[in-house]
């Protein structure tokens, strides 16, 4: 089976762009630690874990000899899949009035939701950082950006379905860019 180093950049003189990607890795697995603490499911709490783990170590001034796996990004699709169909049910009748499908989370709902979503912009940064990185003729691992879509469509869905466990009514979503 394949395996491919955690960390990225190394092939790369981008300081600036080094930098950029460590402090948002670094911000990145703080709050996901910080999620973690606020839900109650320990299934959960262990994959959060997991996921913060890939996240920790994605960081490229860490220069460990942490290897990331094919399985393990098949993992992750495979979560990330397993969120999209448990939300899209849940969600399936409001988008089927003619609304869209609410984008953010409701501050006064649930606080894990939020930050769940907070996470999601965060990871979606990395995704523009990266991609603006490549279009300027630099080697970015596309490993790297597979993770990183991934973690954005993971956090997404993520707080869809804590929203809805914590009972919050699609009437009550109000749409509101958390940075």
């Amino acid at each position: 089976m394949d395996k491919y180093l955690a960390y990225c950049f190394l092939y790369d003189d981008a300081a600036d762009l080094r930098c950029d990607f460590e402090i948002g890795t670094d911000e990145i697995a703080s709050m996901v630690g910080l999620l973690r603490s606020l839900v109650s499911n320990t299934a959960l709490r262990d994959d959060l874990s997991r996921i913060n783990e890939l996240i920790y170590h994605l960081n490229p001034s860490l220069r460990t000899e942490t290897l990331v796996t094919e399985a393990e990004l098949a993992w992750l699709h495979d979560k990330t899949e397993r969120l999209r169909a448990e939300t899209q049910g849940a969600f399936a009748a409001f988008a089927d009035s003619g609304k869209s499908v609410p984008k953010f989370v409701l501050p006064e709902g649930c606080a894990a939701a939020c930050y769940s979503h907070v996470i999601r912009n965060r990871c979606k940064s990395l995704v523009r950082l990266l991609s603006r990185h490549k279009q300027q003729g630099n080697r970015v691992d596309d490993l790297v950006l597979d993770f990183a879509n991934l973690y954005s469509g993971y956090f997404y869905f993520l707080a869809l379905r804590l929203n809805q466990d914590a009972g919050v009514k699609e009437t009550e979503f109000r749409s509101r860019a958390y940075t």
